[in-house]
């Protein structure tokens, strides 16, 4: 399996954390974890079906996954390839028009999330021959989209990095008070550029933050429940357990299928030191 993160261009690193690619030869069981941030993915090669507990569901060649606060699991039966863009949560309303808490646990297709013109984005990017030139078209097209914004709401957007990058906690009444605006008015506006309420929010980072732990065996599970602020053991295992259906303690030994791209990223990550 390989897994790979990509830089986006500088003109669009407001709105994109990075471009991801997952591509494996085999067949694959994959589980997506409650996130904070929102994704945009083109199958180039195999599909893939989200299992309900009812049955299968064939997922579309590309659609665009909001903030979640759940966790979903799919199978490929084949081998195959998928290009992502990761985007920072406040890129829907900005770059879509769109209120970010609208696609808040939702995965619409790009067609019926975009209409023709993300049929016509789809098939660009899956027929094209290899990743170089699907950075290129997708860079293009949110080129573009980052040109028509009239309005940037600079210091949510700065207050929401600030979260999910250095696991700040908001003191709600104060932040609104500094943004001019009453608790209800700042929760409004917070839910429509990051899909959930601050509460809600900053819980479903604090769980990634910790769930990228993986592979950094020297701390136990006490050490990093209590350096991401959960209070006990157990709260951090109702919590993780929501959030990713998985109990820390089989997450963290890596015996669990469904998440092979984090050994695959590891591994990258140690070769590039080497």
């Amino acid at each position: 399996m390989k897994y790979l993160t990509l830089p986006p261009p500088v003109s669009l690193a407001e709105y994109v954390r990075f471009f991801w690619i997952l591509e494996s030869g085999q067949s694959y069981e994959h589980r997506s974890l409650a996130d904070g941030s929102v994704e945009m993915i083109f199958h180039y090669q195999g599909s893939f079906d989200e299992i309900k507990s009812d049955s299968p569901r064939a997922c579309p060649p590309s659609a665009i996954q909001g903030t979640s606060s759940d966790y979903q699991v799919y199978t490929c039966q084949s081998a195959f390839g998928i290009f992502g863009i990761y985007f920072y949560p406040y890129a829907v309303p900005a770059l879509f028009d769109i209120p970010a808490n609208e696609l808040s646990n939702e995965m619409p297709d790009l067609h019926a999330f975009l209409g023709v013109e993300g049929k016509d984005l789809e098939d660009q990017m899956i027929t094209s021959q290899n990743n170089a030139d699907r950075i290129s078209i997708i860079s293009a097209f949110l080129e573009r989209r980052v040109k028509q914004i009239e309005k940037r709401d600079a210091g949510m957007h700065h207050l929401i990095c600030s979260i999910i990058h250095n696991g700040c906690k908001t003191n709600i009444e104060l932040t609104a008070k500094e943004f001019s605006l009453s608790r209800r008015q700042f929760e409004r506006r917070f839910k429509m550029l990051a899909g959930f309420s601050p509460k809600m929010y900053e819980r479903i980072i604090r769980f990634q933050n910790a769930a990228d732990e993986y592979n950094k065996q020297q701390k136990s599970l006490t050490q990093i429940a209590l350096e991401f602020g959960y209070y006990d053991h157990s709260h951090f295992t109702n919590e993780f357990k929501k959030f990713s259906g998985y109990n820390p303690k089989g997450y963290f030994s890596g015996n669990e299928v469904g998440y092979e791209w984090r050994n695959a990223d590891a591994e990258m990550s140690q070769n590039s030191k080497n």
